[in-house]
């Protein structure tokens, strides 16, 4: 069997047909995981993920396909394609939006499908006494990861910018130790267990930050930056990840591709990062 020289890992948020930004139709989203079987693509669990950085072989087709922040659309759209067509994906949730109750409807069930807003909406309502409206619930959750469809690791427990809010490093790095603590033992006791794998909340992270989840038990962390690639012996403290678009397969297969190639994928990040900082100067 031919083994992968690095793994791509794909990051969504929504799918949903509210359409919006960070959002993915239904519709593409079957096409893009249809495809992705179809092309024979393997997509790892965490801890398979994990195993490839640390050396271990896994098959030359292998992604890891990532969600964030733990949206209701997640299951009622994501969970049931990702089901058909035999495929895994990672999801890191904010632990203190998740809310308690019976599991909702999803698509393919005979019950009417709950609403799924768009993002901005959604964001209006996660963080206000709403937010059942737009966020997984533990039933859920439990659901999906019984049926394998979904494995669950912490994205915090607020999702709070605290280098923003915190008016000097002490305090910043003090909210984060607390945020990191419960959104662990929130896992702990809903999910039986918490695992080494951490999503930044809107992807910012510092020297500090890194540490933190370190002395916390973290060791594999996301990021949302694209332009590198997840390759064996990288370090597990910086993750590539890059944004799937609202499109079908063939942009996906192409993407996917490229992050991949040994020669083309670092060009590419290259051009990228120089477009970038181009456009800082401008």
């Amino acid at each position: 069997m031919s083994q992968a020289s690095c793994v791509p890992v794909l990051m969504y948020h929504h799918v949903s047909p509210s359409a919006g930004m960070i959002t993915t139709s239904p519709a593409n989203f079957e096409k893009q995981i249809r495809g992705l079987a179809r092309a024979g693509y393997h997509s790892l669990t965490g801890d398979e993920f994990a195993g490839f950085l640390q050396g271990n072989a896994v098959p030359k087709r292998s992604i890891l396909i990532t969600f964030d922040d733990g949206y209701l659309d997640n299951y009622v759209y994501a969970h049931p394609i990702l089901k058909k067509y035999g495929m895994h994906a990672v999801l890191f949730i904010i632990t203190g939006l998740i809310g308690e109750g019976a599991a909702r409807a999803h698509q393919g069930s005979s019950a009417e499908l709950p609403s799924t807003p768009a993002h901005k909406e959604a964001k209006a309502l996660m963080f206000s006494d709403l937010k059942d409206k737009v966020m997984l619930r533990w039933s859920e959750i439990e659901l999906m990861q019984r049926e394998g469809s979904f494995e669950f690791h912490s994205h915090t427990h607020t999702h709070e910018r605290w280098d923003l809010i915190q008016s000097d490093a002490i305090s910043k790095n003090t909210k984060m130790t607390a945020d990191l603590a419960d959104s662990r033992r929130v896992l702990k006791e809903k999910l039986g267990g918490v695992s080494d794998h951490l999503c930044w909340p809107q992807g910012y992270f510092d020297e500090d930050y890194i540490q933190l989840a370190r002395d916390a038990g973290f060791k594999y962390l996301y990021t949302t930056d694209a332009y590198g690639q997840n390759i064996a012996g990288h370090d597990p403290a910086h993750i590539y990840r890059f944004a799937v678009r609202n499109r079908g397969f063939l942009w996906l297969a192409q993407r996917t591709w490229l992050a991949a190639h040994p020669y083309w994928g670092p060009l590419y990040n290259q051009w990228k990062l120089w477009k970038r900082a181009r456009r800082k100067k401008a």
